[in-house]
């Protein structure tokens, strides 16, 4: 199974380009975020014409998340918990029957931003992570495959920034932040990419200003987090950078991951 993640930027604006990594790349479940829509404006029929179930969580013009799978999904689960108050459409959680006859759970996880720093912004990204925390801890025991993907809004290490000093005042480059997501991967989580592939100027994103895409200065903050009974399974992984080099792209690109099952 190839179980990929790509933060569209707008599935309005960019649903020939969804359309044409679903043709090109035939996953067998994509995690799409940052959607900008709601449930119902959400373009489903071509997706659904190339034969693709929906769970959908949207928001008018802001975030919003999405599980297409071409195998039944059932158990849908829209935010986290704990989460009175929030109404940020950033998690959609279900399961994916796999081909083999087992199931698969997966997540399509679009994490706050928190910029700028000693805002309430920041404090709502860390209070969603422990939130993210608290519920991953819970689906562990479950002892099944699972796949927390999407954009994290975390840069983990210098390795995965073109210039670790230009983003000391930044959030998604905090040391609160990356000290979360190290307690994600404490919890027993794999990161899909880094088990597959040490090497630095692994990138994910690059911003639309100062030419970052011509001259590479991207960051890896897109991620698929694996329970033990994924990473055991786990056999490949993929940065499908070209597509930041498609017409009006999105700023992040795809990431996949083959399993075998």
């Amino acid at each position: 199974m190839l179980i990929a993640t790509w933060n569209v930027n707008s599935i309005k604006q960019r649903l020939d380009h969804a359309i044409r990594f679903l043709e090109e790349t035939q996953p067998d479940v994509l995690c799409l975020q940052e959607l900008k829509c709601q449930d119902e404006a959400f373009p489903g029929e071509r997706i659904e014409a190339l034969g693709y179930n929906l769970a959908v969580h949207g928001q008018k013009a802001f975030n919003g998340v999405a599980i297409l799978s071409r195998h039944p999904i059932s158990d849908i689960r829209r935010g986290l918990p704990e989460g009175d108050g929030d109404d940020h459409s950033r998690y959609i959680e279900a399961l994916v029957a796999r081909p083999d006859g087992g199931v698969l759970r997966v997540a399509s996880i679009y994490l706050p931003n928190g910029n700028p720093l000693g805002t309430p912004k920041f404090d709502y990204k860390l209070a969603w992570m422990r939130r993210l925390e608290q519920h991953a801890r819970a689906l562990l025991l479950l002892e099944e495959p699972l796949i927390l993907a999407g954009d994290y809004n975390v840069i983990p290490e210098p390795r995965d920034v073109y210039d670790a000093e230009a983003w000391l005042g930044d959030a998604l480059y905090q040391p609160e932040s990356r000290g979360a997501f190290r307690r994600l991967l404490a919890l027993g989580l794999t990161d899909a990419v880094r088990a597959c592939d040490d090497a630095a100027g692994l990138y994910t994103f690059w911003d639309y200003q100062a030419g970052a895409w011509q001259r590479n200065k991207g960051i890896r903050i897109d991620h698929l987090l694996l329970s033990p009974q994924a990473a055991d399974r786990l056999s490949a992984t993929e940065i499908h950078k070209a597509t930041r080099g498609w017409e009006k792209p999105s700023d992040h690109v795809p990431v996949s991951a083959r399993f075998d099952f």
